[in-house]
């Protein structure tokens, strides 16, 4: 795990930005796992601006979502398509069909999921997976008590991950109580993840999910056993590390050709 502390979350963005640049450049045909709510805005950001001034092209890249509220219609201003359509796709040259989201409407469930994770696999695989954590240590959502292994399903959200949701829909009483999202198995079968975190409010769950151990009490831990995942924090978010210091040394001491920036 490779955790990187830049100045400001607007600067962890755009170094997200500039790792998924480059594979969309080295990689004819590249594979994105995506991520919804606030912290992956300033990258969408940039990846729009790198794709309106410097030419990147995302007309060759396939997209898949990590999850989508169940009962939430696509054209509601909550849903994770109007979220993903409104902040990114509509301003990017993907082709029609390209971008893939978890079916929250669909009558049968555990189908849906089902072809979800074969339209990835024919897909040949997620090359790049976008993530952030929650206050409790949750990715996509998967919620504490996850099993590691798990893949895409119909998961209940926590009474706190229902307040922290309750600011996009106006009060905790209009958050769905349910969710399709990809399991923890699914996520570390992606190639290479990024993820973002900031804020003194995510510290902690920073703090377990790189230093802690490996247990489904904090589902972010799982990382500790991927291959190529890199962790783009802020200060305050790196704020409970106990080997901070040893980060910021280890990337400012990398030889050119390993700097993202």
């Amino acid at each position: 795990m490779e955790v990187i502390i830049k100045s400001d979350k607007l600067e962890a963005g755009k170094l997200g930005a500039k790792i998924i640049a480059r594979l969309i450049r080295d990689k004819a045909k590249a594979v994105l796992g995506l991520a919804t709510g606030s912290t992956p805005l300033a990258l969408y950001k940039e990846l729009v601006r790198m794709h309106r001034e410097e030419s990147l092209s995302f007309k060759n890249v396939t997209t898949f979502n990590l999850d989508e509220y169940v009962g939430l219609d696509p054209s509601h201003p909550c849903s994770f398509y109007s979220e993903m359509h409104k902040n990114l796709f509509s301003q990017l040259d993907l082709a029609k069909g390209a971008s893939h989201l978890p079916d929250g409407m669909a009558q049968d469930l555990p189908a849906s999921c089902a072809a979800y994770e074969a339209a990835i696999k024919v897909a040949g695989g997620i090359d790049l997976q976008l993530l952030g954590i929650g206050h409790d240590g949750h990715l996509a959502f998967n919620e504490p008590g996850s099993s590691l292994a798990s893949r895409t399903r119909l998961k209940t959200l926590s009474q706190k991950t229902i307040k922290a949701n309750s600011r996009f829909f106006g009060s905790e009483d209009k958050v769905p109580r349910h969710v399709v999202t990809m399991g923890l198995g699914t996520i570390m079968e992606a190639r290479q993840c990024v993820l973002l975190a900031f804020g003194r409010d995510k510290a902690e769950a920073v703090r377990d999910m790189i230093e802690g151990p490996v247990s489904a009490s904090c589902p972010g831990s799982v990382l500790q056993f991927h291959e190529k995942t890199i962790v783009l924090l802020d200060p305050e978010a790196a704020g409970k590390l106990k080997r901070k210091q040893y980060y910021l040394d280890v990337y400012a001491g990398k030889p050119a050709w390993q700097l993202w920036d």
